[in-house]
């Protein structure tokens, strides 16, 4: 590609959300840091990390920056366009309950010839075997890689070889220890050239000292292996040799059942990318504001809607509302920085993308998804805020943000309350249905003269709070406080928290609590769920 056809500002972008990713990086960055690790001017910097701000992919205070929940969209359309999440997710949460242990699932990426993960399901011990979600490792240390390296072409070992000799320690994968000294290059070939033949391929503690590994191939129609999936263990459980004869049966048994599974059509698209809106932030942040960097990230987004067979330029064109030559400019410089790759008309993403915050962001618990928002939520009402789950019959608080005041709410992180007495309990209740709901037994103390204990007409007050979308307890649970509660869903519509703000009952009467607070509180919601959506496109974000 010429450097007419580059798309510097989408490059230079890019190279500060890789440093934000970083493995090693802060959670939050100076921009005087960016500017040191990626050599690039700090008027650029500025720009770019006020770019990214404004498109909600990081959040900026003006001196430090730290990647947003929303950059998980990325790599969420990578995710998304290969199909393996969905595809093989259900068989592997199977096959992780049927042995009891983890179930990892794999692709290549041949750009640095090394494997990525793409699915995890993990087994709660004490000693946790898991990868990360986009986690890099060399191909040469782990089961999936040798499998991938049994189709390696002449290019394919050249780069290998390459990569190798510039980083024989591994020192630039940060998934995987460093090693002492280099390992045996001719033995990797082998286990590649024997996981050909034999259809599997074991990692007997090359990823790190304790853990094993057995991995099969997931293959197309072609024949080609798309991905691999492993069963991982200990050795304080298995020898390579035992976990072989415990899973590799199984594993070859549904190996055509997965491979049906990948190759069956995928639905279309619930909703489409989002169009270009750069020209209308252009205009609101002036120079501040690098449209072609907000642009090419949209061309990069909107490549999620690929169903197998890559998207033609007019299509790309088309989800993004940009003209076709600005759509192919970006495309040319992404396929250049190894994110996209094109037969010559229609274009792909490639594993790549996975590096652009994914590993990072798949570890962010529910808590820390709405940290930021009940801060602005805060500042914005000068009310105490907090979020909770639901623990069984009680409220459990992951999240609080307290008001400055001579007279404030105490609670911390971690207080539990009964439900049935509490703003965030009832908007809980009311995401359940009946049959969810845990049974309230026919005496329910009062806490306060105002507790309402009489479980039929708490069915009715759970009910309305379902209809109304949120929920008020005034004086309830102890005398003075009075608060307000919506419920937070997920990407899958499902209620998983609350989020309220509380107040001293003297300060007006609950209908101006409800007018003055309800439509902050209910926006403050929106965003957290609209961060989760965004988290959910690489899995859940893990419970807590």
């Amino acid at each position: 590609m010429s450097s007419a056809e580059s798309v510097g500002p989408l490059e230079r972008g890019l190279t500060v959300l890789r440093a934000l990713s970083a493995p090693g990086a802060d959670d939050r960055m100076r921009n005087s840091d960016l500017v040191r690790s990626t050599g690039l001017a700090r008027s650029t910097v500025d720009r770019v990390v006020s770019t990214l701000d404004r498109l909600g992919l990081a959040r900026s205070d003006g001196r430090e920056v730290a990647l947003a929940p929303r950059l998980m969209e990325l790599p969420g359309a990578y995710l998304t366009a290969c199909g393996i999440p969905a595809a093989l997710g259900p068989a592997a949460e199977r096959l992780a309950d049927e042995f009891d242990e983890s179930v990892s699932v794999a692709v290549p990426d041949d750009g640095v010839a090394g494997v990525r993960f793409v699915l995890q399901t993990t087994r709660q011990r004490t000693m946790s075997l898991a990868f990360r979600i986009g986690d890099l490792l060399p191909a040469e240390r782990c089961a999936p890689g040798a499998l991938f390296a049994a189709e390696w072409d002449a290019d394919g070992w050249r780069a290998w070889r390459g990569r190798r000799d510039a980083d024989p320690l591994d020192a630039g994968f940060a998934a995987v220890p460093p090693l002492s000294r280099p390992l045996d290059a001719d033995a990797f070939e082998q286990r590649a050239a024997r996981a050909g033949v034999d259809g599997w391929a074991g990692d007997d503690q090359l990823i790190e000292p304790g853990l094993v590994a057995v991995a099969v191939p997931v293959r197309d129609g072609a024949g080609r292996t798309v991905c691999a999936v492993s069963v991982v263990s200990h050795t304080s459980r298995h020898t390579l040799e035992s976990l072989r004869k415990t899973v590799l049966p199984q594993l070859l048994s549904v190996q055509g059942e997965l491979e049906a599974s990948l190759a069956a059509p995928r639905p279309a698209p619930e909703a489409a990318p989002v169009r270009d809106t750069s020209l209308e932030a252009k205009r609101e942040l002036g120079p501040g504001f690098l449209q072609s960097l907000a642009r090419g990230l949209a061309v990069l987004g909107s490549l999620g809607a690929d169903r197998g067979d890559g998207m033609a330029l007019t299509a790309v064109a088309d989800a993004t509302g940009l003209a076709r030559a600005t759509a192919r400019r970006s495309l040319l410089t992404l396929e250049e920085l190894g994110y996209v790759a094109s037969d010559g008309r229609r274009w792909r993403l490639l594993p790549r993308v996975l590096e652009l915050g994914c590993a990072r962001l798949s570890e962010l618990g529910l808590a820390e998804v709405a940290q930021p928002h009940l801060v602005a939520l805060v500042r914005r009402v000068h009310e105490s805020a907090s979020l909770a789950v639901l623990d069984g019959a009680d409220i459990r608080y992951v999240a609080r943000v307290p008001t400055v005041r001579i007279m404030s709410v105490n609670i911390t992180v971690g207080t539990r309350f009964p439900a049935y007495a509490t703003s965030m309990g009832r908007v809980l209740l009311a995401g359940l249905t009946r049959d969810e709901r845990p049974p309230l037994p026919e005496a329910l103390p009062a806490l306060t003269r105002r507790t309402v204990t009489s479980p039929v007409e708490l069915d009715g007050i759970v009910e309305r709070a379902a209809a109304d979308g949120y929920a008020l307890v005034d004086e309830e649970l102890e005398e003075g406080l009075r608060s307000l509660a919506v419920p937070v869903r997920d990407g899958y519509g499902r209620v998983v928290a609350a989020v309220n703000v509380a107040r001293h009952a003297g300060d007006g009467a609950p209908d101006e609590m409800r007018e003055a607070l309800l439509p902050a509180l209910r926006e403050a919601a929106t965003l957290i769920e609209a961060d989760l959506r965004a988290l959910g496109t690489a899995g859940r974000p893990r419970s807590l």
